[in-house]
């Protein structure tokens, strides 16, 4: 176990639904989620919200991914830091709540990063950068199993290869976090 987490990132996590909703209703309202505003950030948070519609229509989960999501006996929350503004958050975030809705035993929990500042700091990308999404998958004691954000390669793949490379990357913690020592 690399670390544990204060239950207070759970207290402000949502779900993928009210995400939505919230980036919804910031939308409607001329503003994004997070601290910075701008016409740029306003314009990435319409594209996302109609990839993210999409996404969640067509995303289809390898059978591969999918056994490996089942095979999760005990409950984990895979707590993930996002923005509605970041393009790679619209791509991403709809597959690991499509894994997620495949196994009860585990919880996706969104929390913003810019109202986290404090947990976004213990992950920050090669030591200096907040780059998001970021998945940190605890269990019931707020153990730290892995985190991941996705790679560079998975950043410039498009359409169904993003999606499965995704899957791919996730796939390898998972064999490793569902090991019997670990969960």
């Amino acid at each position: 176990m690399n670390k544990t987490l204060d239950t207070i990132h759970l207290q402000k996590g949502m779900s993928y639904e009210c995400y939505r909703k919230l980036i919804g209703q910031l939308l409607l309202l001329g503003k994004a989620t997070g601290t910075e505003q701008s016409e740029k950030l306003l314009d990435f948070t319409r594209t996302n919200v109609a990839t993210m519609q999409r996404l969640d229509k067509e995303i289809r989960i390898t059978p591969e991914t999918e056994s490996l999501i089942r095979s999760i006996r005990r409950p984990q929350t895979w707590i993930v830091l996002t923005e509605g503004w970041c393009r790679d958050a619209a791509h991403i975030v709809p597959v690991l709540n499509a894994m997620c809705n495949i196994n009860i035993n585990i919880e996706l929990s969104l929390v913003l990063r810019d109202d986290n500042p404090e947990l976004m700091d213990q992950y920050l990308t090669n030591g200096t950068s907040r780059s998001i999404p970021k998945l940190i998958a605890v269990n019931s004691r707020m153990e730290e199993l892995f985190n991941w954000g996705a790679s560079a390669s998975v950043k410039e793949l498009k359409g169904d290869e993003k999606t499965i490379a995704i899957q791919q990357e996730l796939s390898e913690l998972l064999e490793f976090s569902t090991s019997p020592q670990l969960v």
